[in-house]
């Protein structure tokens, strides 16, 4: 069976948990950043969206705009009331060229056509269009995209009619449709009334510009939502107007670098968008490469979806830094794990050297080498069991020297003294147990009260020689106060387990608040910290024993600045409650206590602090001062924002016992 050394056994615990949470941090961080990424980029799609309708709406408005405002001319209405044909055309023809429009025509007030400015040959047809309609019944303008059968194209000439002609491309994906070439144009088409002086309707003015091959628009949005910015010769965004499912007007290129006019959108997004009218949003494939889309429906004045409208952004520049970001994610994981490695390697080494020392002298000691010691000078664990160890090999040696005289007196005397032996042997049990309490009790006294009881002594002479004017008069006095307040906390650890009356005298607590502030507010790890104080004045006194409570308020002070480790605010408040309490309240932004630790904070010898850095009897001390004043604590923390600590003592207490 294979045998492991604890070094070895170690490094692969560390190793293991090293790994298993870099593996989680790595799955989980790629995740997330790159559906971050994408979910940006689509969200964005999802704006461009937006911009490529307000262009649309825009421009037709602007039609609108100008055919409203050519239809209210005064040569429109002298020329109609006149009859003057030849003139209406003139006008029509100039106004149609300046403003780029592809038809402007002229009807009677019942919609046969008067004049076509594109082709004024062919005439005296009624159009029957829906916005005509509409504007023949309102009297108002409208605007909407309409499908021109080829037949009215070729009305309007045959060079329009051309220009809407297109032959559809095989496309990948989609839906199948008869036919090789459309014939048919969509066209952004406007109508207005035009009104006689005597408010009568005398004729409707009808204009519109026809989207097939029409790249003004599609480059505009481009133009606008993506400034002409290119990955790798490419434009990273795109626009298309479809009518349908066919690509009428897009800059999408072909491989060739054209425009990708007649080919086709997908099934899927055909089905979505025309079939059931939802706009579709998401990941498709664009004539030669990955795109994020955004498609929605274009309709009719009569609400017919006629064909769509489609903003995408090329995916390559965001899947490209999606990996770039996952390449420096792990290149920062891999190097996460060799220095942990590194770490894990030295910390173990600091463990096990002083183990493999203790297994040598336990050897020693199996041998019977009593006299075998061990050098260990770290703080922690091992420095204890090593201390353990030298004095356990420290008695035994002594028992085994005892051992040997009592071994040759029992063989002398084992019949008469038996009965001694099992005495003494208690006896001797009893007596160790007695000398290590007095041991203990002798080093407080020698290494505490000595030392205090000097510093004492000597503060009160140097206070006593100085003038009363003297400034350093305070400071004397404040080291005198504070060695007796060291010298009662000695007597309330030992209080702690055996019951001693206070001296209780009425107080002001705000006076006991400020006094332990004056404390410790100078001291470095309070450099900052910033005190908040709110004391309420007019708070009534009570009996206290002012020492115990500073010595409440200096644990609950240092625990407050340990846990924000130097740096926050201390907020301490005083109150009076309508419950004739006074209220302490003292809060911290530190780093907050588990709510499993909260129940077990004034339990004795229980801390959270590291080991050797708290004995965990300054909130067991403290809960005994506040309860031994017939008061009460509360605790309320939230980790990673703070913790508050209320303290409440009865202002009118049924009856106060001194403990």
């Amino acid at each position: 069976m294979l045998r492991f050394s604890l070094r070895t056994k170690l490094i692969l615990s560390f190793s293991l948990v090293i790994v298993i949470g870099v593996f989680l941090s790595v799955i989980i961080g790629i995740s997330l950043i790159g559906n971050t990424i994408i979910r940006q980029a689509q969200d964005k799609v999802r704006l461009d969206l937006n911009s490529a309708r307000e262009v649309y709406q825009k421009e037709s408005e602007s039609i609108k705009c100008l055919i409203r405002l050519t239809a209210r001319r005064f040569f429109i209405k002298d020329a109609i009331l006149k009859n003057d044909t030849e003139k209406i055309r003139e006008e029509l023809q100039r106004i149609r060229k300046s403003e780029s429009l592809d038809i402007l025509t002229l009807t009677d007030e019942k919609g046969y056509v008067k004049v076509r400015a594109r082709n004024p040959a062919v005439r005296g047809d009624r159009l029957n269009d829906g916005i005509i309609n509409l504007v023949l019944l309102n009297k108002q303008p409208g605007v909407s995209t309409r499908i021109f059968p080829q037949e009215e194209l070729e009305k309007e000439g045959t060079d329009l009619a051309e220009q809407a002609r297109i032959k559809l491309v095989p496309t990948p994906k989609a839906k199948p449709r008869e036919g090789k070439v459309e014939v048919s144009g969509m066209m952004i088409i406007s109508a207005a009334p035009v009104i006689g002086y005597d408010e009568n309707l005398i004729g409707v003015l009808y204009g519109g510009k026809l989207l097939n091959r029409n790249y003004e628009m599609v480059d505009k949005v481009k133009d606008i939502v993506y400034r002409g910015e290119q990955y790798k010769g490419r434009d990273i965004g795109t626009a298309t107007i479809f009518q349908g499912d066919l690509r009428i007007s897009t800059n999408v290129r072909n491989a060739d670098g054209t425009r990708a006019i007649g080919t086709r959108v997908s099934e899927e997004v055909f089905d979505q968008v025309i079939g059931k009218g939802i706009p579709w949003i998401g990941r498709a494939f664009v004539v030669n490469a990955w795109y994020r889309t955004a498609y929605e429906p274009i309709r009719d004045i009569e609400g017919k979806i006629i064909g769509m409208l489609y903003v995408g952004m090329l995916e390559a520049p965001y899947v490209d830094l999606r990996n770039r970001v996952v390449f420096i994610f792990l290149g920062i994981a891999l190097f996460g794990v060799i220095l942990l490695s590194i770490i894990a390697y030295y910390t173990t080494n600091s463990i096990t050297r002083p183990i493999k020392e203790l297994v040598f002298a336990t050897s020693k000691v199996t041998d019977g080498d009593l006299s075998s010691r061990v050098e260990i000078n770290s703080h922690d664990e091992i420095g204890e069991l090593a201390d353990s160890f030298n004095k356990m090999t420290t008695s035994l040696s002594k028992y085994e020297k005892e051992l040997k005289g009592w071994a040759e007196t029992l063989e002398i005397k084992v019949k008469e003294r038996t009965e001694e032996l099992e005495s003494t042997q208690k006896q001797l049990i009893q007596s160790e147990k007695l000398a290590s309490l007095g041991k203990m009790a002798a080093g407080v006294a020698h290494e505490i009260n000595n030392p205090l009881t000097a510093v004492l002594t000597f503060s009160k002479l140097l206070l006593d020689d100085l003038d009363k004017d003297d400034p350093q008069q305070e400071d004397l006095q404040t080291i005198v106060d504070e060695t007796l307040r060291c010298r009662d906390i000695v007597r309330s650890l030992l209080d702690f387990s055996r019951e001693t009356k206070s001296k209780k005298i009425p107080e002001n607590i705000n006076n006991i608040i400020e006094n332990t502030l004056f404390l410790i507010e100078h001291q470095a790890t309070f450099h900052d910290i910033k005190i908040d104080k709110k004391l309420s004045s007019g708070l009534p006194k009570i009996p206290l024993d002012a020492s115990q409570i500073k010595q409440v308020f200096m644990n609950m002070f240092l625990n407050a600045a340990e846990a924000m480790s130097g740096r926050g605010t201390l907020t301490i408040t005083s109150s009076y409650d309508d419950n004739k309490f006074l209220v302490i309240n003292i809060k911290d932004t530190g780093c907050g206590i588990p709510e499993k630790d909260i129940n077990k904070l004034f339990d004795p010898f229980f801390t959270t602090k590291k080991v050797g850095k708290g004995t965990g009897l300054g909130l067991a001390v403290t809960y005994g001062i506040i309860k031994s004043h017939q008061g009460l604590i509360e605790v309320k923390s939230t980790v990673g924002e703070g913790t508050e600590f209320i303290i409440k003592f009865p202002v009118k207490p049924l009856k106060f016992e001194e403990k």
